[in-house]
């Protein structure tokens, strides 16, 4: 015998693996999808973790962007700063300046910085273009891919201004900067054209530092910056350590998330491919026993055995490998999207590390049960490969057939019995299927939930602006006054109010503002409150305790205020705003993680001083919001107002990501549970052929015999959906919560309840359904056998 592929051993090998095509292909198939999933569920696992620093890396994000001013700084002067000490490297000095284009259908855009590059690349912010060309002459533009929707894509045409006679631009490209130094981009002379006496325009430059891991590390950078210098010059910075912060924030929640459905995935692939592995060897042992009986070694039967499960394992591993990557793509993409990051790609190490061990456990697999088989004598081989073991199972048959049932379903009932491993593992295939379908039910429905909760201001018809619209520009700190930098005056916000109350079709309306610059006692540095006028229960937030305000003297606050401040429901709190102190008592834990969770909510009552900018007004039946809208706005723009229709609320790509990989995830899990109980069903109806030719012999119908090898898996469907729905409901309570901690907030009972009675009834079916579409292929396989040549068959 030779050791490898030659020779008799060579031909025992392909024979098994030719002979068995069905067993063949399902440890393929298996071994494939779940391979496939544990890349995806790894790539994404890789992805979410730290994915803000990955492409901060990768595009040489810039530690700090900063504004200086023109005309009390040269350009040879900027670009002399990166010889100041802890500097690496800069890029710029840009022009940059800030524009509020309207778009094709005359909506205004928020304010959007504009920055004049003459291309992507550069030593501080390498941009990724993502789609299209950069902008190479005047009257094009590159906007943010954050902008990226039908309404602004390739081609799309943007008036700068409202004004007769503005510049048009033409969108040429969608660019990603993970610094977030602009919105968008355009050529220097093109930025220079566009600067106005309301926006002048600014220079640009953009720094990294040797050290630059903390908020001191990066003033101090700053400081240096400033007094290189003419005094004055440095007009604002923006630091990377706030993106930073938003951003790992958004993907912290995922973690968990992925974590309980990448562990789902290799248990299951574990469990199936064991299964499937162990099972096609454990079949064979009669034949084994015969490959002893002419001369065969153990420690060839062994090699063989092993040889048989590895090939078309191997097979399935490397198209799992394509699948997965495959799969993964359009899920990284929407990762980019999500978190506003550079290229995703599929870890190599990920590619390297998952098929390595899906072959240690598939040679482990066939491994236990070979060698088994090898140490049997050849006579108790052949025995023990005949049949199941004597008297197994028989009092399930006894049992089964005082059921008042067909003989043919009983038959089928008492069958898992005769193996009760196989059965284990086919019951542990169809039990985490069902995991993963009820969690991703459950997670899908909290998802959209968390997505109506988000901005509840968005809900209502029209929103109207006392004194243009709230959407800024990306937030510069500012060091020094800006000289020639003058706003128009504010607009008279009862006058607005006026004119909302006078226009035809208002059914009710509300007022609400801002205030940042807020005192809290015992909160270091200042807060952010927004403040309420009128009914303002249709905009409030979902409360996770307690009521929305309703009176005065009262506030409502995050779950990150109630930690970080120690308080509680009950508590008082005192709140000073332009001056003005006030004691509230906390009334409501709202849904809230704006601010870091730290923002409050209160009545404008309670500070007299602050003004409203904002007017949330709901139509009357029948009136166009965006007709509505168009009239008020003609009223209030020489007020200093404005007025536009609010969109349908839509889920953000936060959400439509983890909604995307539920989805695939739980597809594929299903799917490879339906390819171990095929492979079970297989495996015991090829054991059974001689049986089902007595059956049939005896007067059984094709359909009897499909009945019998479906009602084999019924039991194992049942049982499986009544462990995995309430697992699956277990694993949503544990992993729906911490994904709400790891975002700073706990989550209100509209995310969390979202089961309800009739889903889980029709989740503890999926198991059934599981069991018996992986048992389907085999038992028609059972039905069309002719009766003779299962009797011949051993």
């Amino acid at each position: 015998m030779t050791r490898f592929g030659g020779g008799a051993l060579g031909r025992v090998i392909r024979s098994g693996v030719g002979r068995r095509r069905v067993q063949t292909v399902v440890i393929a198939v298996a071994t494939m999808m779940a391979v496939a999933s544990a890349v995806v569920a790894g790539s994404l696992i890789v992805a979410a973790n730290a994915p803000f620093d990955h492409a901060f890396a990768k595009q040489q994000g810039a530690h700090l962007t900063a504004q200086f001013d023109p005309a009390k700084v040269t350009a040879a002067q900027l670009e002399a700063t990166r010889e100041q000490t802890g500097v690496t490297a800069t890029a710029g000095p840009y022009p940059s300046t800030t524009i509020q284009p309207e778009d094709s259908v005359g909506l205004r855009m928020p304010k959007l910085t504009l920055v004049g590059r003459s291309g992507p690349k550069a030593d501080v912010d390498d941009l990724d273009l993502r789609s299209g060309r950069w902008a190479t002459k005047t009257g094009e533009i590159v906007l943010s891919e954050s902008f990226a929707s039908p309404a602004f894509k390739l081609g799309s045409t943007l008036k700068t201004s409202e004004a007769e006679g503005s510049s048009t631009l033409t969108v040429v490209g969608l660019a990603l900067s993970v610094s977030k130094t602009a919105d968008a981009w355009a050529t220097p002379a093109q930025t220079r054209a566009l600067a106005s006496a309301d926006n002048p325009l600014t220079s640009q430059m953009l720094y990294r530092f040797d050290s630059a891991g903390t908020d001191k590390q990066i003033t101090d950078g700053r400081k240096t910056l400033a007094a290189a210098v003419p005094s004055g010059a440095l007009l604002g910075s923006q630091s990377y350590l706030d993106t930073k912060r938003a951003a790992d924030q958004g993907a912290a929640p995922t973690i968990p998330f992925l974590i309980a459905f990448g562990v789902l995935g290799i248990v299951m692939s574990v469990i199936i491919v064991g299964s499937v592995t162990s099972g096609a060897v454990g079949s064979s042992l009669r034949r084994i026993g015969i490959l002893k009986a002419i001369g065969f070694t153990p420690r060839e039967v062994v090699r063989a055995y092993v040889a048989q499960a590895l090939i078309p394992a191997a097979v399935g591993i490397a198209l799992g490998v394509v699948l997965g990557n495959l799969l993964a793509v359009p899920l990284l993409d929407d990762t980019e999207q999500a978190y506003g990051t550079a290229s995703l790609t599929v870890a190599w190490w990920v590619d390297v590390v998952v098929p390595l061990a899906a072959l240690v456990v598939v040679g482990v697999a066939a491994l236990v049960p070979a060698l088994r088989a090898g140490r049997l004598r050849t006579v108790e081989a052949i025995a023990v490969g005949r049949a199941p073991r004597t008297g197994r199972g028989q009092w399930a048959h006894r049992v089964a057939g005082r059921l008042p049932l067909p003989r043919a379903v009983t038959y089928g009932l008492a069958s898992p019995f005769a193996h009760p491993v196989r059965t284990v593992a086919m019951l542990l295939a169809v039990a985490f299927g069902t995991v993963a379908a009820t969690f991703a039910v459950g997670l899908t429905a909290s998802l959209t939930a968390v997505g109506e909760a988000q901005d509840p201001e968005d809900r209502a018809a029209v929103t109207v602006f006392a004194g243009g619209p709230g959407p800024q520009p990306i937030e510069v700190k500012p060091e020094a006054p800006a000289e020639g930098n003058s706003e128009a005056p504010p607009a008279d916000p009862a006058r607005i109010r006026a004119a909302v109350e006078a226009q035809e079709g208002t059914a009710s309306y509300y007022a609400t503002t801002q205030e940042e610059d807020v005192s809290v006692a015992g909160v270091t540095g200042s807060a952010t409150v927004s403040l309420y006028e009128g009914d303002s229960s249709p905009g409030s937030y979902e409360m996770i305790t307690g009521h929305w305000i309703d009176g005065a003297g009262q506030v409502v606050v995050a779950s990150g205020f109630l930690e970080r401040t120690g308080t509680q429901l009950g508590d008082s709190v005192r709140v000073t705003l332009q001056g003005d102190t006030r004691t509230l008592r906390i009334v409501g834990e709202a849904f809230d993680t704006e601010d870091d969770g730290m923002r409050l909510h209160a009545g404008m009552a309670d500070f007299p001083a602050a003004e409203p900018r904002t007017f949330l007004v709901e139509v009357k039946s029948g009136v166009s919001p965006a007709d509505y809208a168009e009239k008020l706005a003609e009223v209030v723009r020489p007020l200093g107002g404005d007025a536009m229709a609010n969109s349908p609320s839509q889920q953000d790509n936060f959400v439509l990501i983890l909604q995307s990989m539920a989805a695939l995830l739980t597809l594929m899990l299903v799917s490879v549970a339906g390819l171990g109980v095929l492979n079970s069903v297989v495996i015991d109806t090829r054991e059974r052929v001689h049986d089902l030719g007595v059956c049939k012999a005896l007067g059984m119908s094709p359909r009897q015999t499909v009945g019998l090898v479906l009602a084999s898996v019924a039991g194992i469907g049942v049982l499986g959906g009544l462990i995995g729905v309430p697992a699956g409901f277990a694993l949503h309570g544990i992993v729906l919560p911490v994904m709400g901690h790891a975002a700073g907030t706990d989550l209100p009972p509209s995310v969390l309840d979202v089961y309800v009675p009739w889903q889980l009834v029709l989740l503890g079916l999926a198991g059934i359904a599981i069991a018996m579409l992986g048992a389907l292929l085999p038992a028609g396989w059972a039905a069309k056998a002719r009766t003779a040549v299962a009797l011949r068959t051993e």
